[in-house]
């Protein structure tokens, strides 16, 4: 049976980086795997997403609606908008806590959700959430190192090794953010 994988953020966070730092680590460690990006927005600030499927059932890349086992998000409400769509019962949702919010949030015409909203709403569904938060940042990019940290720590994708994560972050990290985005991945991993 294919293990899914939806991962969504705002364009610019880096889900690009996530995704296939994710894709490679399956392939490094034998895992059969299929993986696709959807782009739109991304360069305005707008929603991007990506899709993994891992083992031999997964016969295309995309997940199907409402059966994600993992949800990861670069972004509050964008990982419970990806969970009410792709999130299957029993599924794991994973996400940084920052907000990136709408003008209609700014301008007072529709609610933001809180952390303890998310995980509410989650359960709802009948999946779990955890917010992952790291400190402060030179570049806001690198907080897909701490969500790998977390995946790494909580071992969230089967037959992937924690080591095996690290060892990918390190060969696709830009070069000139290689040392930061180790120390913000090791540092989630140890909380």
């Amino acid at each position: 049976m294919a293990f899914n994988i939806y991962l969504c953020g705002v364009g610019g966070q880096g889900i690009g980086l996530l995704a296939a730092s994710l894709a490679q680590a399956a392939a490094r460690a034998g895992l059969p795997a299929r993986a696709c990006d959807t782009h739109g927005l991304a360069q305005r600030g707008g929603v991007v997403s990506s899709h993994i499927r891992l083992g031999a059932d997964a016969l295309t890349p995309l997940v199907p609606e409402g059966e994600a086992d993992l949800v990861l998000a670069l972004e509050r409400l964008e990982a419970l908008r990806g969970a009410a769509q792709y999130l299957k019962p029993g599924g794991r949702v994973l996400y940084y806590d920052t907000a990136y919010q709408p003008v209609s949030v700014r301008a007072a015409q529709a609610h933001y959700p809180t952390v303890e909203e998310v995980k509410k709403e989650v359960e709802e569904m009948g999946g779990q959430a955890e917010a992952v938060k790291a400190g402060e940042m030179r570049d806001p990019r690198m907080q897909n190192a701490a969500l790998l940290g977390r995946v790494a720590a909580l071992g969230l994708i089967p037959g992937i090794p924690a080591a095996t994560i690290e060892e990918i972050l390190a060969e696709m990290a830009p070069p000139a953010a290689l040392e930061e985005n180790l120390a913000i991945f090791r540092a989630a991993r140890a909380q």
